[in-house]
């Protein structure tokens, strides 16, 4: 069983900044990818920033040079360092990891696992 537990969301002005922290914790093998979603209302849940396993990154291109992800690999734990922050980065942010798991000899498939999502209040 893998837990994510999100936190540091909130409402914030125009031109702030915010933190977003993500801790995954449970039955973790090794996690191949980890990042950033955000759903604004009425919007589709985009990718915002995120980890490949090679330990390469990419951005939206609306953020890029405002967002900065990072990790904590021993803590299994990603951020996001939200700068300069606009009224249209408004949303529920979530973060998304993808785990492998260890039973015993075996390892399991792949599995995207979800953070329960924190808003983000940007107002002008």
């Amino acid at each position: 069983q893998v837990q994510l537990v999100e936190s540091g969301g909130g409402l914030v002005q125009a031109g702030g900044s915010l933190r977003l922290t993500c801790a995954a914790s449970g039955n973790i093998f090794s996690i191949n990818f980890m990042g950033w979603y955000r759903q604004a209302p009425g919007k589709e849940r985009e990718l915002v920033a995120g980890f490949t396993s090679g330990g390469s990154t990419n951005y939206a291109d609306s953020v890029e040079g405002r967002f900065t992800i990072s990790r904590d690999n021993a803590k299994n734990t990603v951020y996001l360092q939200m700068n300069s922050l606009k009224p249209e980065d408004t949303a529920v942010y979530y973060c998304n990891l993808h785990i492998v798991s260890q039973y015993g000899g075996n390892r399991s498939p792949q599995y995207a696992y979800w953070g329960q999502g924190t808003q983000v209040t940007v107002s002008s």
